[in-house]
């Protein structure tokens, strides 16, 4: 069901900055841990970056994620895959799980992190305080909540084992290496599949409970 225009414009503007955050940042970590391997691709692109607007990519971290939004649905997006030159790591079959496991582990850092400022903005005495400061507390927290939902939902998606995800990484560097060839030539329809699955609600009905899962984890370890 598609929202009225004031509670969409409301929704962008809690939205907006967790989500580019959280999907640009994914991408650095990627080349972030890529370089410290040995593959300096991404750092000479100027890709490990915490410049959002050097990861953005129109369609997968602007115009899906809005139109998702819009509609009161299921939210995800992307960024520009950072390249990573799996011959130049040391040992590419071992790091390439690591840079694999980098995206994924700095969305639960910043999951963490908008834990973190919910916490405090809790704590925040509001009584006696001015409208615009509880306004202004409100909106830090609604920014917050949707900052550790939107981080653990890129986290476990991520993890799934479909290629090109980061799960499919991992799981190639655990196959031998015929299988893992065989199974990386899936990547090109690796989006049409995650496409399908939400188009039927299957990606839904996989994510829902882990993501639940993680955030209540969350919850009971902050004490919210």
């Amino acid at each position: 069901m598609m929202l009225d225009p004031t509670t969409i414009i409301r929704q962008i503007s809690i939205a907006l900055i967790p989500l580019i955050f959280a999907i640009t940042l994914h991408e650095a970590a990627h080349g972030y841990v890529a370089s410290k391997f040995g593959d300096t691709t991404a750092l000479m692109l100027g890709r490990v970056s915490l410049n959002p607007t050097r990861h953005i990519d129109l369609f997968g971290t602007v115009i899906l994620p809005i139109v998702m939004l819009i509609f009161g649905g299921f939210i995800f997006g992307w960024a520009k895959p950072v390249p990573v030159n799996w011959n130049n790591l040391r040992k590419p079959r071992r790091d390439m799980a690591l840079v694999a496991i980098a995206g994924p582990a700095a969305n639960l850092a910043m999951a963490l992190l908008w834990a973190i400022v919910a916490k405090l903005s809790l704590m925040s005495p509001a009584s006696g305080a001015p409208g615009w400061a509880i306004s202004t507390l409100s909106f830090l927290q609604l920014t917050s909540f949707f900052g550790i939902k939107i981080n653990i939902i890129l986290m476990i998606l991520n993890l799934l084992p479909i290629p090109p995800l980061d799960g499919s990484r991992i799981i190639s560097c655990i196959l031998p290496p015929a299988a893992a060839i065989a199974y990386e030539k899936i990547e090109p329809f690796g989006i049409w599949i995650l496409l399908g699955l939400i188009f039927i609600g299957a990606l839904q009905r996989i994510l829902g409970p882990l993501v639940l899962g993680a955030i209540q984890l969350i919850i009971q370890l902050f004490n919210f």
